[in-house]
């Protein structure tokens, strides 16, 4: 049982070695495009929470 765990050890750790050389540091157009999505979303998110306090203000009166 010891010898299927380490087995699976040995495969994460090749698979992992696998994905790190395969990707990339993202260039500084990718990362400014991320960082755009992001806070659309940030504040896409804000919105909605903020209209639903408002509905909910409404409904209760106060």
């Amino acid at each position: 049982m010891a010898e299927s765990y380490m087995e699976k050890f040995k495969s994460f750790l090749s698979e992992s070695k696998r994905v790190f050389l395969v990707t990339k540091k993202p260039g500084w157009k990718e990362y400014k495009l991320a960082a755009k999505i992001t806070g659309i979303g940030i504040i896409l998110v804000g919105i909605i929470g903020m209209l639903i306090r408002v509905i909910g203000s409404l409904v209760q009166g106060t």
